[in-house]
């Protein structure tokens, strides 16, 4: 008899058990690949060590499922965000190389900069939810997650500028696949893209294989000396950061609440969210590594294959782990051509910014009203038009804010001063009912 297929309807798959064990696997290596680029370049930029970043990443994503009682499929990567800060704590050597001895106290400002998720986690325990969800309306959140996504679009075209023909041979697989194909090929189609392109790098004599070749197979990911340590100084330059990255923690719960059709800000709720983001920054930062941000690409993953269970995160999360401990492994992938992490980006990343846009359509946001032009007027000129953020000193220290956290401020700020706001967050105490699961049997096919 033949075995039942499981359909994948509009309202996504939430129990991915139904497609079995190496399928799963499979989801969660796709996973992988998206947030690896972006997750080690943040390392290679700053210094740091990469296994470490792995490590941490796939720690971090574990607590944060741990706290959140299983029920976000969120990843936790290399944040970005803080880079200018590890600038300001410990730049590069005129060599060129990582300043090895302050990065430690960098590291240790990231480990303070989470504490400041936790604290506003107990603010909304014991205040409410209602009460801070009326800062953050559709008429914010749904600009602010545009705006996320367009802001990452100039990275795609940069990488995919590196060699056209392997971006668009790998964007052209992820669309096929992704509009043509049957079954697990519309499923895995960013590993698809990958695969394929990369196959077509070989051929074109692109792939450099000594760093392979020169890596050991088995490595530990952590090191004493890049362990945290704590300089006040350091940590008034690293923790204001955090002022901006919570807000975009709240975008990226918008996001993946509007892509999945559930609302994670009222169940677990953002108190919890906020609380595994906090503590997984925190680890990060005392291990050596970068602070940790839910990953808008793993979000752009679950919008095209409409796979929202969980539990692919925690498997992508585990080969992190287990990368950490291969640097050959590591090696291997981040072998995969620059372009061609370009090219899966413009799906990605645009899927970030559409998400956004359904955000606000399904949110019936009223744009006959002023005040709401207004709001989202701001917010994406704001995010879109400071690429090189705003600085300012106080007492002595330089703090710069990114143009996205200068238009989630700004946002707020006219959101809770104009009149006119009759915005109402409707938490809903009883447990989400998980959607019925199709069958095709065979007499349907």
């Amino acid at each position: 008899m033949k075995k039942e297929k499981v359909q994948i309807g509009q309202e996504g798959l939430f129990d991915a058990r139904q497609l079995g064990v190496p399928k799963m696997l499979l989801l969660g290596l796709q996973h992988t690949f998206a947030m690896f680029g972006a997750t080690v370049l943040v390392p290679i930029i700053t210094g740091l060590d990469v296994s470490t970043t792995l490590l941490v990443a796939g720690l971090g994503t574990l607590l944060f499922h741990l706290i959140t009682k299983g029920r976000v499929p969120a990843f936790l990567g290399s944040s970005f965000a803080f880079l200018g800060g590890f600038s300001a704590v410990a730049p590069r050597l005129a060599d060129g190389s990582a300043n090895l001895e302050m990065l430690p106290y960098a590291c240790g400002g990231v480990a303070i900069a989470g504490l400041v998720y936790v604290l506003l986690s107990l603010l909304i325990h014991a205040f409410g939810i209602e009460r801070i969800m009326r800062f953050f309306p559709p008429v914010v959140t749904g600009p602010i997650i545009i705006s996320i996504g367009l802001i990452l679009s100039p990275s795609a075209v940069t990488n995919a500028s590196q060699n056209w023909l392997l971006a668009v041979v790998a964007l052209g697989v992820i669309i096929v696949c992704n509009i043509f194909g049957k079954g697990m090929i519309r499923i895995i189609p960013i590993i698809l893209g990958i695969s394929v392109s990369y196959i077509v790098a070989v051929c074109m004599r692109q792939i450099d294989f000594q760093p392979v070749l020169d890596a050991a197979w088995i490595g530990l990911p952590l090191h004493t000396s890049a362990m945290a340590k704590f300089d006040l100084n350091a940590v008034l330059m690293i923790v204001p950061i955090a002022l901006a990255t919570i807000m975009e923690h709240i975008g990226d719960m918008a996001a993946i609440s509007a892509t999945t059709g559930r609302n994670y800000i009222a169940n677990p709720g953002l108190s919890r969210t906020l609380l595994g983001d906090g503590l997984a920054t925190t680890m990060a930062g005392i291990f050596g590594g970068p602070a940790n941000t839910t990953y808008g690409e793993n979000t752009g993953v679950l919008a095209m294959t409409r796979i929202y269970d969980p539990r692919i995160m925690r498997i992508a999360a585990c080969f992190a782990i287990l990368l950490s401990f291969s640097p050959k492994v590591g090696a291997l992938i981040s072998t995969i051509p620059t372009a061609i992490i370009g090219g899966i980006s413009f799906i990605l990343y645009g899927m970030i910014s559409a998400v956004g846009v359904r955000n606000v359509v399904e949110s019936r946001v009223d744009f006959t009203k002023s005040r709401n032009l207004v709001i989202a007027a701001v917010i994406l000129v704001s995010a879109l038009g400071i690429s090189s953020g705003i600085s300012f000193a106080i007492a002595g220290y330089t703090i710069t804010l990114s143009g996205l956290a200068i238009a989630a401020i700004l946002g707020i700020v006219l959101n809770a001063i104009l009149p006119g706001n009759d915005y109402v967050f409707h938490k809903d105490d009883e447990p989400v009912k998980e959607p019925e699961i199709k069958h095709v049997t065979p007499d349907q096919q």
